[in-house]
């Protein structure tokens, strides 16, 4: 008898809150810890993302004079200097470049991660990659990206997301000298193949509360915003109670 008025009491609590406050906020936390432990997850176990640099890779064949024009007006002497001297050049007529960027868990002791810190997200990426500007041969080079995430709300998609934005590039034993050239492909690369990053859709983090011998409550997601704070990011998503 005691536990039967003791669920009763219970139940009445229950529905005296929900007609009385038909929305609660729910706070999803994201630190830095599980973004470490989801990049070694996703590197130990799958193999290293990667995306092409180029969208065709079969080219079509064009004039010598051409191609030149068009890589001078792209880039400077400067650039072109720098390649000659500092890549790893394969330029075999043979041999199909493979022009990828392939992200790495670290380069030169940077590893790739999300850092909170001031308001901010940090997000330096390892990489290795090849390219094959014309007239010049394969490129081989490797580094990591200094990149900052900026967030939105995308009200069409209803989705909580990323935009990863390359401030810098530093390439592997040149102390950032010619990451002009470079951070220009990245930057467009992840433009292109990353960018927008999905973070958390209205849809996905709605549910259905089943409650015992009572039916069930619908959990909707009507309201998400976010905050930085040092070593985390919290989510807050602000709930719809109605009849499941």
């Amino acid at each position: 008898m005691k536990r039967f008025l003791s669920l009763i009491f219970s139940l009445l609590l229950f529905v005296t809150f929900a007609k009385a406050q038909q929305t609660a906020d729910v706070t999803i936390t994201l630190n830095e810890k599980f973004f470490d432990t989801l990049f070694d997850a996703v590197f130990t176990n799958l193999e290293n993302p990667s995306f092409p640099i180029a969208e065709n890779i079969q080219k079509e064949e064009i004039e010598k004079e051409n191609e030149l024009a068009n890589f001078k007006k792209t880039y400077n002497s400067s650039d072109v200097d720098f390649l000659n001297a500092n890549f790893s050049v394969a330029a075999q007529p043979n041999t199909r470049c493979n022009e990828t960027i392939r992200l790495m868990r670290e380069i030169d002791g940077v590893r790739t991660s999300v850092r909170f810190r001031d308001g901010k997200i940090s997000a330096p990426i390892a990489f290795t990659g090849s390219y094959n500007p014309p007239l010049i041969g394969c490129l081989n080079f490797q580094g990591w990206a200094d990149s900052t995430i900026e967030l939105e709300f995308d009200q069409r998609t209803q989705t909580l997301i990323g935009r990863a934005r390359v401030a810098e590039v530093r390439l592997s034993g040149t102390g950032g000298v010619g990451s002009g050239l470079i951070g220009r492909i990245v930057q467009s690369s992840i433009d292109r193949k990353i960018n927008p990053i999905q973070i958390l859709q209205m849809d996905k983090v709605s549910f259905v509360v089943p409650v015992q011998n009572s039916g069930s409550l619908k959990m909707q997601a009507v309201g998400m915003r976010h905050e930085i704070i040092n070593g985390a990011m919290n989510v807050h998503i602000t709930y719809r109670f109605s009849k499941g």
